[in-house]
């Protein structure tokens, strides 16, 4: 009988780290151009906004088609993501950059002309709909490479870490480009990036995951990911992590213009996903004990506290250092959402499973931008602030009461995970 002792040698060589995850095998030609493509995702709602703000002069009316490319591609990427699964990756990627690009200098185009509104909310959809979801495909790559491997957790933290970089990178590109270069050039960078970024990651076939002969089959007869409660209940606590992305983005943006420094907008809003960046760093160098339900509970306790006092600061200085916090609450829940995934959904709906989750965040960020555009033009400065502060007081609310159902059993003890409608199926 194989003995079952683990010498603390091996126990050393087997720690999950951020070292042992990159030295993955075949990881870093995914990894990189993975970064190019979803460098863009990080541009494209503070680039409509800052443009169509500059045409028509409301913050409303920025916000609100900021918010219908965001609702757009909510509905459309867990659509993408099923495809993805059963079709593959590449199928799905190729046409949706090429889509993406000309809807996106389409609408910038509209923009510029002194297009009708409804003119740019027609644009808006095939914006949205079409944003490549690269990081869900990233996500399920890894999955394939770490099957089984306690790497799961460093790699979900790693990919929030990339994310966020990307959203201290993105909103400060986008800002330069549309003070210091043209309202229209960011949301023109933003296309080129997709362009070049997603090709260049549909190009690496070799390590996207395969598409099993019984791929369809297996889907009829587990239906969607959303058929998991545990998903449903993540989307929920999406929701409202969105609503802090889309609420800052829009209030800070207020806030600069209100203290005559546009520019520090890009500022703030890095730092508070520098914030987001760190913490992510740190969570994927700990090794947690606390089960992940509880970590996930805990960390938008602590989200919903911090975000809570966005709305009474008047002072740079402090909303940066509110801003740096808030950032550093979101990490851990996003982490810990996307591990979950990995114990609640079949491999075969994973991807799917991803976007629906980006989505939620999408949708969250659209519902908040357009609801903190109207309280910044009819309230008062830093009025939007108060849409952080209630849709992460929702989002807990939610979690306290059904955190049961992220409860997940062991792997192998049964199939089809709670997905469809027929009882488990124990299984050698």
């Amino acid at each position: 009988m194989a003995s079952t002792v683990t010498t603390s040698k091996d126990q050393a060589t087997s720690r999950p780290g951020y070292g042992r995850l990159l030295r993955t095998r075949g990881a870093w030609t995914f990894l990189l151009p993975g970064f190019a493509a979803r460098q863009p995702f990080a541009m494209l709602t503070l680039s409509i906004v800052l443009l169509v703000q500059h045409t028509t002069g409301s913050y409303g009316a920025a916000g609100a088609v900021a918010a219908v490319t965001g609702v757009s591609m909510a509905l459309f990427a867990p659509y993408s993501g099923r495809l993805a699964d059963r079709h593959g990756q590449r199928a799905v990627l190729v046409p949706g950059v090429l889509v993406h690009t000309v809807s996106g200098l389409t609408l910038t185009a509209l923009a510029l002309t002194g297009a009708p509104l409804w003119a740019l909310f027609a644009a808006a959809v095939p914006t949205g709909a079409s944003v490549p979801q690269v990081g869900p495909m990233v996500r399920a790559r890894w999955g394939v490479k770490l099957k089984g491997s306690p790497l799961m957790p460093t790699a979900a933290a790693f990919e929030s870490v990339t994310d966020e970089f990307t959203f201290v990178v993105g909103p400060l590109l986008a800002t330069a480009l549309c003070t210091a270069v043209d309202p229209a050039a960011g949301l023109v960078t933003e296309a080129a990036l997709t362009l070049v970024g997603g090709l260049l990651f549909a190009a690496q076939k070799g390590t996207q995951p395969a598409v099993a002969a019984d791929a369809g089959r297996a889907r009829v007869e587990h239906g969607s990911a959303l058929r998991v409660p545990g998903v449903r209940v993540l989307i929920v606590a999406f929701l409202g992590i969105g609503s802090v992305f889309g609420g800052m983005q829009v209030s800070l943006a207020a806030f600069s213009q209100s203290i005559g420094n546009p520019g520090m907008n890009g500022v703030l809003y890095g730092v508070f996903a520098a914030g987001n960046m760190l913490a992510g760093i740190a969570c994927g160098a700990i090794a947690w004990r606390a089960a992940p339900q509880r970590r996930l509970v805990l960390a938008h306790a602590a989200l919903a506290l911090a975000a809570s006092a966005l709305w009474t600061t008047h002072s740079a200085l402090l909303l940066a250092g509110l801003g740096l916090l808030v950032g550093m609450c979101i990490a851990p829940a996003l982490i810990t959402g996307y591990t979950l995934v990995e114990d609640l959904v079949p491999a075969g709906a994973r991807t799917e499973a991803f976007t629906w989750l980006t989505g939620a965040v999408a949708l969250g960020q659209a519902a908040a931008v357009t609801a903190a555009g109207q309280l910044e033009d009819r309230l008062w400065d830093g009025a939007g602030f108060l849409v952080p502060m209630a849709g992460t007081a929702l989002a807990l609310a939610t979690l306290l009461a059904l955190r049961s159902r992220l409860l997940t059993h062991p792997r192998g003890r049964t199939v089809a995970r709670g997905v469809g409608h027929r009882e488990p199926v124990a299984v050698d």
